[in-house]
């Protein structure tokens, strides 16, 4: 499946596949992070957030697998762009939570949508084991790679 030829590495079947899926995601994510008005690592920390509902700094930093320190600069200025808010911690006043703002709302339903019509069109026509088949592949595969702990 890997091959070198020269000074050019290739992958091929499906992990060239999977590489080729993952760059039109990432494709898709910097267009809408620059549509929105944030870089890529600023959309990744929304999304996350978006997904738990609010997380703690350290959460955040944990999921995205940078320093709480890289995350602190990031929601400052996401809370400045008014995308993010930080919220008390009832039950450890030392910590707080982070959350979207209803801006930030708006720029996730657009990013979820703008994704699901984008996968809808791809697989439009395909038949809907097939579609069911590799939403599967895909799901394995992801835990396989980085198992849910």
């Amino acid at each position: 499946m890997y091959e070198k030829f020269g000074a050019a590495h290739t992958l091929n079947g499906f992990p060239a596949a999977a590489l080729v899926f993952m760059r039109a995601v990432d494709s898709n994510r910097h267009r809408i992070a620059l549509e929105a008005g944030v870089t890529g690592s600023e959309l990744r920390a929304l999304s996350r957030v978006a997904e738990a509902g609010s997380l703690t700094p350290k959460d955040l930093a944990e999921s995205m697998e940078i320093t709480t320190g890289a995350v602190t600069a990031i929601s400052t200025r996401l809370v400045e762009a008014k995308l993010m808010r930080r919220v008390d911690n009832p039950a450890d006043r030392r910590s707080l939570f982070l959350e979207l703002t209803p801006a930030a709302d708006v720029v996730m339903e657009k990013l979820y949508r703008e994704f699901e019509a984008s996968v809808g069109l791809a697989t439009n026509g395909m038949p809907e084991e097939d579609v069911r088949l590799c939403s599967a592949l895909l799901r394995a595969a992801a835990e396989e790679l980085a198992p849910v702990e």
